[in-house]
Protein backbone atom coordinates (compact mmCIF):
# COMPACT_ATOMS: atom_id res chain seq x y z
CA UNK A 1 0.00 0.00 0.00
CA UNK A 2 2.86 2.27 0.82
CA UNK A 3 4.64 1.33 -2.22
CA UNK A 4 1.59 2.84 -4.34
CA UNK A 5 0.94 5.88 -2.84
CA UNK A 6 5.13 6.44 -3.06
CA UNK A 7 4.68 5.75 -7.05
CA UNK A 8 1.40 7.92 -7.45
CA UNK A 9 2.95 11.11 -5.49
CA UNK A 10 6.33 10.06 -7.75
CA UNK A 11 3.90 10.46 -11.10
CA UNK A 12 2.23 13.23 -9.39
CA UNK A 13 6.08 15.79 -9.16
CA UNK A 14 6.74 14.01 -12.36
CA UNK A 15 4.11 15.86 -14.35
CA UNK A 16 3.96 18.67 -12.44
CA UNK A 17 8.07 19.14 -13.41
CA UNK A 18 7.13 18.04 -16.84
CA UNK A 19 4.31 21.04 -16.97
CA UNK A 20 6.98 23.37 -15.50
CA UNK A 21 9.28 22.84 -18.60
CA UNK A 22 6.32 23.06 -20.73
CA UNK A 23 5.07 26.27 -19.18
CA UNK A 24 9.13 27.44 -19.04
CA UNK A 25 9.27 26.86 -22.92
CA UNK A 26 6.67 29.36 -24.61
CA UNK A 27 8.37 32.47 -26.02
CA UNK A 28 7.58 35.65 -24.59
CA UNK A 29 5.36 38.01 -26.68
CA UNK A 30 7.40 41.27 -28.25
CA UNK A 31 6.22 44.60 -27.44
CA UNK A 32 4.80 46.48 -30.38
CA UNK A 33 7.26 48.72 -32.43
CA UNK A 34 7.12 52.66 -31.31
CA UNK A 35 5.15 54.29 -33.90
CA UNK A 36 7.08 56.06 -36.66
CA UNK A 37 7.78 60.17 -35.27
CA UNK A 38 5.48 62.39 -37.27
CA UNK A 39 6.25 63.82 -40.59
CA UNK A 40 7.29 67.60 -40.42
CA UNK A 41 6.53 69.72 -43.39
CA UNK A 42 8.80 72.70 -43.64
CA UNK A 43 7.40 76.56 -43.98
CA UNK A 44 7.77 78.14 -46.78
CA UNK A 45 10.38 80.54 -47.83
CA UNK A 46 9.51 83.42 -49.65
CA UNK A 47 12.72 86.29 -51.23
CA UNK A 48 12.31 89.02 -54.35
CA UNK A 49 14.44 91.73 -55.58
CA UNK A 50 13.45 94.50 -58.19
CA UNK A 51 16.66 95.51 -60.34
CA UNK A 52 16.83 98.54 -60.41
CA UNK A 53 15.50 99.88 -57.40
CA UNK A 54 15.19 104.05 -58.07
CA UNK A 55 13.66 104.36 -61.47
CA UNK A 56 11.96 107.86 -63.85
CA UNK A 57 8.11 107.08 -64.28
CA UNK A 58 7.71 104.42 -67.13
CA UNK A 59 10.98 103.15 -67.03
CA UNK A 60 11.88 99.33 -67.00
CA UNK A 61 12.34 97.00 -63.77
CA UNK A 62 13.17 93.44 -63.06
CA UNK A 63 11.58 91.60 -60.55
CA UNK A 64 13.07 88.22 -59.50
CA UNK A 65 11.60 86.23 -56.77
CA UNK A 66 12.25 82.47 -55.21
CA UNK A 67 9.93 80.70 -52.76
CA UNK A 68 10.86 77.43 -51.35
CA UNK A 69 7.88 74.73 -50.35
CA UNK A 70 4.69 76.80 -51.15
CA UNK A 71 1.54 75.61 -53.15
CA UNK A 72 0.13 79.32 -53.18
CA UNK A 73 2.26 81.85 -54.58
CA UNK A 74 1.25 85.65 -55.60
CA UNK A 75 2.56 89.39 -56.11
CA UNK A 76 0.41 91.79 -55.16
CA UNK A 77 -0.63 93.69 -58.30
CA UNK A 78 0.62 90.86 -60.39
CA UNK A 79 -1.87 88.10 -59.27
CA UNK A 80 -0.68 83.97 -59.13
CA UNK A 81 3.11 83.09 -59.88
CA UNK A 82 5.45 80.19 -60.40
CA UNK A 83 7.81 78.66 -57.43
CA UNK A 84 10.60 81.29 -58.90
CA UNK A 85 11.08 83.58 -61.88
CA UNK A 86 10.97 86.83 -63.32
CA UNK A 87 8.85 89.37 -65.01
CA UNK A 88 9.33 93.10 -66.37
CA UNK A 89 7.14 95.92 -64.78
CA UNK A 90 6.68 99.42 -65.66
CA UNK A 91 6.01 101.14 -62.76
CA UNK A 92 4.73 105.21 -62.88
CA UNK A 93 4.99 105.82 -59.01
CA UNK A 94 6.85 103.89 -56.04
CA UNK A 95 5.65 100.90 -55.77
CA UNK A 96 6.08 97.76 -52.92
CA UNK A 97 6.11 94.48 -54.80
CA UNK A 98 4.99 92.04 -52.16
CA UNK A 99 5.39 88.50 -52.43
CA UNK A 100 3.35 86.20 -50.27
CA UNK A 101 4.16 82.21 -50.64
CA UNK A 102 1.47 80.16 -48.40
CA UNK A 103 1.30 76.21 -47.90
CA UNK A 104 -0.28 73.91 -45.04
CA UNK A 105 2.92 74.25 -42.56
CA UNK A 106 2.79 78.24 -42.81
CA UNK A 107 3.13 81.50 -44.98
CA UNK A 108 6.10 83.46 -45.70
CA UNK A 109 6.35 86.54 -47.48
CA UNK A 110 8.89 89.64 -48.90
CA UNK A 111 8.74 92.97 -50.11
CA UNK A 112 11.26 94.41 -52.92
CA UNK A 113 10.46 98.46 -53.41
CA UNK A 114 10.74 100.50 -56.33
CA UNK A 115 10.99 104.45 -56.04
CA UNK A 116 10.01 106.10 -59.13
CA UNK A 117 11.21 109.93 -59.07
CA UNK A 118 9.28 112.23 -60.97
CA UNK A 119 10.39 113.82 -64.22
CA UNK A 120 11.38 117.63 -64.24
CA UNK A 121 8.73 119.30 -66.02
CA UNK A 122 9.20 120.15 -69.46
CA UNK A 123 9.85 124.20 -69.44
CA UNK A 124 8.76 125.88 -71.92
CA UNK A 125 8.45 130.23 -72.37
CA UNK A 126 6.09 130.12 -75.13
CA UNK A 127 2.81 127.38 -74.91
CA UNK A 128 1.03 128.30 -77.44
CA UNK A 129 3.75 128.45 -79.85
CA UNK A 130 3.51 124.30 -80.54
CA UNK A 131 3.54 123.09 -84.28
CA UNK A 132 2.08 119.58 -85.54
CA UNK A 133 6.09 118.44 -85.72
CA UNK A 134 7.07 119.13 -82.09
CA UNK A 135 3.84 117.58 -81.01
CA UNK A 136 4.34 114.55 -82.55
CA UNK A 137 7.56 114.13 -81.13
CA UNK A 138 6.74 114.51 -77.95
CA UNK A 139 3.30 113.24 -77.87
CA UNK A 140 3.06 109.41 -78.83
CA UNK A 141 0.11 107.19 -80.01
CA UNK A 142 -0.61 104.32 -77.48
CA UNK A 143 -1.28 100.46 -78.92
CA UNK A 144 -3.64 97.73 -77.34
CA UNK A 145 -4.12 94.40 -77.72
CA UNK A 146 -6.90 92.36 -79.74
CA UNK A 147 -10.34 93.03 -78.42
CA UNK A 148 -9.62 95.15 -75.71
CA UNK A 149 -9.16 98.60 -74.28
CA UNK A 150 -6.89 97.97 -70.93
CA UNK A 151 -3.77 100.01 -71.19
CA UNK A 152 -0.71 97.83 -71.73
CA UNK A 153 2.57 98.65 -69.46
CA UNK A 154 4.34 100.41 -72.86
CA UNK A 155 1.25 102.43 -72.77
CA UNK A 156 1.32 103.06 -69.12
CA UNK A 157 5.33 104.86 -69.88
CA UNK A 158 4.10 106.62 -73.26
CA UNK A 159 1.46 108.35 -71.96
CA UNK A 160 3.55 109.41 -68.48
CA UNK A 161 5.87 111.19 -70.83
CA UNK A 162 2.85 112.49 -72.79
CA UNK A 163 1.59 114.15 -69.98
CA UNK A 164 4.98 115.44 -69.15
CA UNK A 165 4.96 117.11 -72.33
CA UNK A 166 1.15 118.60 -72.18
CA UNK A 167 1.50 119.50 -68.59
CA UNK A 168 4.62 121.93 -69.28
CA UNK A 169 2.47 123.34 -72.74
CA UNK A 170 -0.79 123.70 -70.78
CA UNK A 171 -3.02 125.84 -73.79
CA UNK A 172 -2.62 122.93 -75.63
CA UNK A 173 -5.66 120.93 -76.60
CA UNK A 174 -5.61 117.38 -77.68
CA UNK A 175 -8.05 114.89 -80.03
CA UNK A 176 -7.70 111.78 -78.38
CA UNK A 177 -8.89 109.32 -81.49
CA UNK A 178 -9.78 105.32 -80.90
CA UNK A 179 -8.98 103.18 -83.99
CA UNK A 180 -9.59 99.58 -84.05
CA UNK A 181 -8.25 97.02 -87.11
CA UNK A 182 -10.57 95.53 -89.75
CA UNK A 183 -12.15 92.70 -87.61
CA UNK A 184 -15.46 92.85 -86.41
CA UNK A 185 -18.14 94.80 -87.48
CA UNK A 186 -18.43 98.56 -87.84
CA UNK A 187 -20.59 99.46 -84.91
CA UNK A 188 -18.99 97.28 -82.55
CA UNK A 189 -15.50 98.76 -83.45
CA UNK A 190 -17.29 102.09 -83.12
CA UNK A 191 -18.00 101.29 -79.72
CA UNK A 192 -14.53 99.63 -79.00
CA UNK A 193 -12.66 102.36 -80.88
CA UNK A 194 -14.48 105.04 -77.71
CA UNK A 195 -13.58 102.80 -75.06
CA UNK A 196 -9.68 103.04 -76.17
CA UNK A 197 -10.21 106.49 -76.81
CA UNK A 198 -11.09 107.36 -73.47
CA UNK A 199 -9.04 104.51 -71.67
CA UNK A 200 -6.42 106.88 -73.31
CA UNK A 201 -8.01 110.24 -72.16
CA UNK A 202 -8.26 109.17 -68.38
CA UNK A 203 -4.47 108.09 -67.99
CA UNK A 204 -3.67 111.50 -69.10
CA UNK A 205 -6.30 112.68 -66.39
CA UNK A 206 -4.71 110.35 -63.92
CA UNK A 207 -1.29 111.86 -65.40
CA UNK A 208 -2.14 115.59 -64.41
CA UNK A 209 -3.76 117.06 -67.75
CA UNK A 210 -6.54 118.92 -67.34
CA UNK A 211 -9.54 116.74 -68.70
CA UNK A 212 -10.89 119.94 -70.80
CA UNK A 213 -8.21 119.90 -72.43
CA UNK A 214 -9.08 116.27 -74.46
CA UNK A 215 -11.59 116.08 -76.64
CA UNK A 216 -12.77 111.82 -77.37
CA UNK A 217 -13.29 110.75 -80.46
CA UNK A 218 -14.28 107.33 -81.89
CA UNK A 219 -13.19 106.24 -85.84
CA UNK A 220 -13.50 102.38 -85.18
CA UNK A 221 -12.06 101.03 -88.35
CA UNK A 222 -12.88 103.63 -90.49
CA UNK A 223 -9.44 104.92 -90.96
CA UNK A 224 -6.61 102.42 -91.24
CA UNK A 225 -3.07 103.25 -90.45
CA UNK A 226 -1.94 100.41 -92.39
CA UNK A 227 -4.05 98.58 -95.58
CA UNK A 228 -2.63 94.89 -94.74
CA UNK A 229 -3.78 92.12 -93.65
CA UNK A 230 -2.06 90.72 -91.06
CA UNK A 231 -1.82 90.90 -86.91
CA UNK A 232 2.22 93.34 -88.08
CA UNK A 233 -0.48 96.11 -89.61
CA UNK A 234 -4.09 95.24 -87.35
CA UNK A 235 -1.40 96.12 -84.26
CA UNK A 236 -0.78 99.88 -85.95
CA UNK A 237 -4.32 100.20 -86.83
CA UNK A 238 -5.54 98.76 -82.87
CA UNK A 239 -4.33 102.00 -80.94
CA UNK A 240 -5.31 105.57 -79.46
CA UNK A 241 -3.98 108.75 -81.39
CA UNK A 242 -3.32 111.96 -80.10
CA UNK A 243 -3.42 115.58 -82.31
CA UNK A 244 -3.65 118.60 -81.89
CA UNK A 245 -7.00 119.86 -81.61
CA UNK A 246 -6.99 123.41 -83.22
Amino acid sequence: MIGKQLKYLASLVFLASLALAVGCGKKKTEPPPPPPPPVVTPEPTAEITATPTVVTAGDKVVLAWRTTNATDISIEGIGAVSAEGTQTVNPTASTNYHLVARSTAGSADATARVTVNTPAPVVSTNTDLVDENTFHQNVQDVFFDYDSYDLRGDAQATVSKDASFLNAHSTVKVVVGGYCDERGSTEYNLALGENRANAAKQALVTAGVSPDRLRVVSYGKEKQFCAGHDESCWQQNRRGQFSLDK
